[in-house]
Order: C-alpha cells, then sequence, then structure tokens
C-alpha cells in the first residue's frame, strides 16, 4: 500500500526546496487535477494536462515499486527524489549502487518512449563540507543518475542535469535525520513545453531568488508516495 505522508514545509531557517524557487507550482495531492504553475517574474509555466499525470503516476508508481525513491506531484511536474544513502555506494560517493539501477533505467524508458516529456537531474547535498566540494560531490552524482537518461537517447532538449550543492534543502542541517533528507538526487519529469520554461527561469531567474517563510499547513499540503510497502490484510478473526 502506497503510504502518504504531508510534505515538509519550506522553513525560512533551511531555505527552500528548488522546485517552490523555480515555479513548479503548487504541491497537490496525487488525485488532484493539474493547473497552473506560479510564475517567475513575467514567464508563467504552461498548463499541464491532467490525462499527463494520470498516466505518469501509474507508470512511475509501477516502475519504482519496491524501491526507497519517492513520487511528489506539483502542478505542473512530477518529482523522483532518490536519497543518496540508499541510491549511491558510500565508500564512492559518485557510483550508484547496483540496486538503484533498475528503477532509474526503468524511468528513463519511460521518457526514451515518450519524445513529448523531458527530465532535470538535480543533486543536493547537505550542509557539511565547502560549497566547493558540495558542488561537484553534487554535479557527479546528478551525472551518474543523468548518464542512464543520456544512455535513453535524451538529448540536450529533454535532458538538463546539474548539481546543486547545499544551496537547496528540504529540511534544516541540525540533525543527521534532516542532512539525510537533504542528500538526494531529484528527476523532475514535465512535458517538453514546461521543462524549456522552467530551465529559462532555472538559468536566468528574472529576479533574484529570496526564501519563502513557513505556509499555512492547510495551503501546501501534498502527498509524498513512498514506495516499495506491502500491503497489509487484516487478520481473520479464528473460528
Amino acid at each position: 500500500m502506497f503510504k502518504s505522508t504531508t510534505l515538509m514545509l519550506c522553513m525560512a531557517v533551511s531555505g527552500c526546496s528548488f522546485i517552490d524557487k523555480l515555479g513548479i507550482g503548487d504541491k497537490t495531492g496525487s488525485n488532484n487535477s493539474a493547473g497552473t504553475g506560479k510564475s517567475i517574474g513575467a514567464v508563467e509555466t504552461p498548463k499541464v494536462d491532467a490525462a499527463w499525470f494520470s498516466d505518469y503516476e501509474t507508470n512511475l508508481q509501477t516502475a519504482l515499486t519496491g524501491s526507497s525513491f519517492e513520487i511528489t506531484r506539483y502542478e505542473n511536474a512530477l518529482i523522483v527524489t532518490a536519497p543518496v544513502d540508499s541510491t549511491f555506494n558510500p565508500d564512492r560517493p559518485g557510483m550508484l549502487l547496483p540496486v538503484s539501477l533498475s528503477p532509474i533505467t526503468k524511468v528513463a524508458k519511460l521518457l526514451e518512449k515518450d519524445r513529448t516529456t523531458a527530465v532535470m537531474v538535480l543533486g543536493h547535498a547537505d550542509s557539511l563540507g565547502s560549497a566547493e566540494l558540495n558542488h561537484t560531490l553534487t554535479t557527479n552524482r546528478a551525472s551518474a543518475v543523468g548518464a542512464i537518461f543520456s544512455l535513453s537517447g535524451l538529448k540536450s532538449d529533454r535532458l538538463l542535469i546539474k548539481g546543486m550543492g547545499s544551496l537547496m534543502p528540504r529540511s534544516a542541517n541540525d540533525s543527521k535525520e534532516g542532512r539525510a533528507l537533504n542528500r538526494r538526487v531529484e528527476m523532475v519529469l514535465s512535458p517538453k513545453n514546461v521543462f524549456k520554461v522552467l530551465v529559462t527561469q532555472y538559468r536566468s531567474p528574472a529576479q533574484p531568488i529570496k526564501v519563502i517563510s513557513p505556509v499555512s499547513p492547510a495551503v501546501a499540503k501534498t502527498t509524498r508516495v513512498a514506495l516499495g510497502e506491502s500491503k497489509k490484510t487484516p487478520r481473520q478473526k479464528k473460528k
């Protein structure tokens, strides 16, 4: 059974995720219909058809079952998050573990068959280590994941690979658990027309990015799908 929890909100003390800063749109429940993303400056991301979400959510859930990856739905993108601790070799930080190759390859194969969809592969780190070290580390990790998409035939018009260092945490870095959440690689899937707008905004932001204040839980709730959990059947009473 897929497990639903509330996504951790942006914290003023720890910054916000890449998604909130790029204007990918409000977080939504996994069954909500698509909408129009927030704009950055004068640019607004295109509306995504609900059928695209329906097809990709179903296919991603099938592809990632049994893995430690998570799926998060936004108004105009689907984010597949690979936790570093269960995805990369601890002795060789830029090398994928064998167990992670299959789910990433399955995601890449979905895009190989659909030339209308694109992906941004973004590496993230915790705040330990220097900025230069974290940038190199996250670039190497994003490149390791992105290479699988390249092998599936994706070119630069549908694939962006970027190391973000520790600039965009999901959680505060003052605990072991928080730092583990921040060490991740995100695969941001969207229709190609949305991808083009997001990449333009990302490379040349129309205005300086500011830290966003905490949002009311009633407004910012989302669904995070943790995959690989088996459905428990209630025990029957003995006769």
